[in-house]
């Protein structure tokens, strides 16, 4: 019985840390991926067809609604803030250009995001 028991609390205690783990791993690769967004807006958006800033723009958004989903610490939230600062920052270069405009309805949402963060056109 009290095997039956230590083996249990074991199981438990295993599922249990899995699943931290694998919290975790999910919030940094959240991280990640706005990281290596904001890393393929750097080199690449100046090449941007309006078919590819459409595609960026839904990225983001999906990657937004990812990093909403957990909580994260002061530092990983400022971190975020600049790599989110950084990913505008490639927009609204986009938007200057006037790439961004010929966007039907996607335009209004990045300057949206844009205001919200401070950063007028």
């Amino acid at each position: 019985m009290k095997r039956n028991i230590k083996n249990m609390l074991m199981g438990v205690a295993l599922i249990a840390t899995t699943l931290s783990v694998s919290s975790c791993s999910t919030r940094e690769s959240a991280i990640n991926d706005l990281q290596n967004f904001s890393y393929e807006l750097r080199d690449n958006s100046q090449y941007y067809t309006v078919k590819k800033w459409k595609k960026a723009v839904n990225k983001f958004g999906k990657i937004r609604r990812r990093i909403a989903r957990h909580d994260y610490t002061v530092a990983e939230r400022q971190r975020i803030g600049k790599l989110e600062g950084d990913c505008a920052r490639y927009m609204a270069k986009g938007a200057k250009d006037g790439v961004l405009d010929q966007i039907l309805g996607i335009g209004s949402e990045i300057q949206g995001i844009l205001d919200a963060i401070g950063i007028k056109r």
